[in-house]
């Protein structure tokens, strides 16, 4: 474990074994690292992580697919099913406090690393497995990718229009999603070892975080035994809640109670919507939808985005463009809050990547390491851990390890 007092990140002087790959374990470690965790990726020493040959985009060969989940992180090469890598593993092992691995059910174990045998070696040590459907139960032992998961965890079916295919999110919401709740579970697991002085297992799946999601939704099944449906931009039980079409493109408006309805209404001189009694409560708006569409189409028909927005906001309406991409990194408020990164690296060059999305009153989040070349750091991990150059030199030779300054 690495610690140095000068650094006030929450995490700073934890270090995690990262013993995943793709997006679900890598964003859950990248997290971690953020928040200050010196985080040791294992890798396979002829491909690495998957994700490194996923693509285009590449950046001078660099996959942008790897690079955005993979900062403040050092990258080891090892062979896991030597004797020599095995050796290695349980070196980091005993210097860390988090294990995260997202391999099928069983396969960690088998590997030798499994829950039983670090927690016997290492009582202090936090683990977290990722996987698909849970560790356990008749469906563990099923394969999962995101996509899988947001259609058999509710999400598609709520997601897209009433009359079109059932859609998945543009952003893999099964793999995000594992990985934040892992992260949120891991860094309480080490909260509560702070009281009992042991750490403890953590089963993550992406099925569970799915469902986690539903939130309301699964509420509104739960108290009416009617299954949901996908209602394009607009809110099951709020309106206007929607996109609305203006004469440039879109606009969304999110009026949340009867106050911000007054408001929208005399920002867009709807006089007569404004006190008509169909509309005169959020469950009123709700039952009498098309009526009210009808208004506010009619009312935004001659006004670009940019005009509505402008009317909204100075009235204190929720309401905001669609944005692209693009759009979105040129937002001035986007820029003040710095989350477009700039970093350098040794092979692509400057890339970006995305800011933090919190920031802490006494601690500076900082991207430490770019997101690292296959076995980047592993000599100088091996160091760390105690081997002398000569042994680091043998591993190279037979192969147990790659990378390094070799």
């Amino acid at each position: 474990m690495i610690t140095d007092s000068s650094d006030a990140r929450p995490l700073a002087g934890i270090r995690v074994i990262d013993l995943t790959r793709v997006m679900t374990g890598p964003y859950c470690t990248m997290m971690l690292g953020d928040l200050g965790a010196d985080v040791i990726k294992i890798e396979h020493p002829e491909k690495g992580d998957d994700t490194r040959a996923w693509g285009p985009p590449f950046l001078n060969g660099e996959a942008a697919y790897y690079l955005s989940v993979n900062r403040n992180k050092r990258s080891i090469a090892i062979d896991l099913k030597s004797e020599a890598g095995t050796e290695i593993v349980w070196k980091l092992i005993e210097s860390a406090d988090v294990v995260v691995e997202n391999f099928s059910p069983g396969t960690i174990a088998r590997l030798g690393f499994g829950w039983d045998a670090i927690h016997a070696r290492c009582p202090k040590v936090v683990m977290a497995s990722i996987s698909g459907f849970g560790q356990t139960g008749p469906g563990a032992g099923r394969t999962a990718y995101d996509l899988v998961v947001q259609g058999m965890g509710g999400i598609m079916s709520v997601t897209g229009t009433a009359d079109g295919m059932p859609t998945k999110y543009g952003v893999p919401i099964g793999d995000i999603g594992a990985g934040m709740f892992a992260a949120y579970a891991i860094a309480a697991a080490l909260v509560r070892r702070g009281t009992t002085g042991e750490g403890q297992y953590i089963d993550v799946s992406m099925l569970g975080g799915q469902i986690a999601l539903l939130t309301y939704q699964a509420a509104s099944y739960f108290a009416t035994g009617e299954a949901p449906k996908a209602a394009g931009n607009a809110h099951s039980i709020i309106t206007p809640y929607d996109a609305f079409p203006t004469k440039d493109g879109y606009v969304i408006v999110a009026v949340g109670n009867d106050s911000l309805y007054q408001k929208f209404c005399a920002a867009l001189g709807m006089s007569e919507a404004a006190t008509d009694p169909r509309f005169a409560t959020n469950r009123d708006r709700v039952a009498n939808k098309a009526a009210m569409y009808e208004h506010i189409n009619t009312a935004m028909a001659p006004l670009t985005t940019a005009e509505i927005v402008e009317r909204l906001d100075v009235v204190g309406v929720p309401c905001g463009p669609i944005s692209r991409v693009d759009e979105v990194f040129a937002n001035e408020q986007v820029q003040f809050t710095k989350q477009r990164r700039t970093i350098q690296h040794p092979t692509a060059g400057e890339i970006s990547v995305t800011g933090f999305p919190y920031a802490f009153s006494d601690a500076e989040l900082t991207i430490d390491h770019c997101p690292p070349l296959l076995g980047e750091q592993t000599d100088e991990i091996l160091a760390e851990v105690g081997f002398t150059a000569e042994a680091i030199a043998g591993l190279h030779a037979q192969g147990a390890v790659a990378g390094g300054e070799r």
